[in-house]
């Protein structure tokens, strides 16, 4: 009797649809500011458990992307602000892509 092995395929990659549709002003720049501003607060708990770990650490790369992610934000703000005072609404799509680090 011969067993046969199950072969499994191996995904790299996964992508998951975060965001989509069409918004207010107001609607798409509260979740884009929800959004941006989670992943500042992950970076601030990052560098707070460094910091907790080690007093004379470095944390210059976290706080470089905190401080890109704020302006992001700023732009962000910027450019619905600007969709509002023409009265149109924003479409948003999201897709978070998830790959595998080789």
């Amino acid at each position: 009797m011969e067993t046969e092995k199950a072969t499994k395929t191996k995904r790299t990659e996964q992508k998951i649809q975060l965001v989509k549709g069409e918004f207010t002003p107001s609607e798409a720049s509260d979740v884009i500011t929800s959004l941006i501003n989670e992943k500042i607060n992950f970076h601030k708990i990052q560098r707070l458990q460094i910091y907790e770990g080690n007093h004379g650490c470095e944390t210059d790369q976290l706080d470089g992307r905190i401080k890109e992610l704020e302006e992001e934000k700023r732009i962000a703000k910027e450019f619905i602000a600007n969709s509002r005072g023409l009265g149109n609404n924003l479409k948003i799509n999201g897709v978070l892509e998830i790959t595998v680090a080789e």
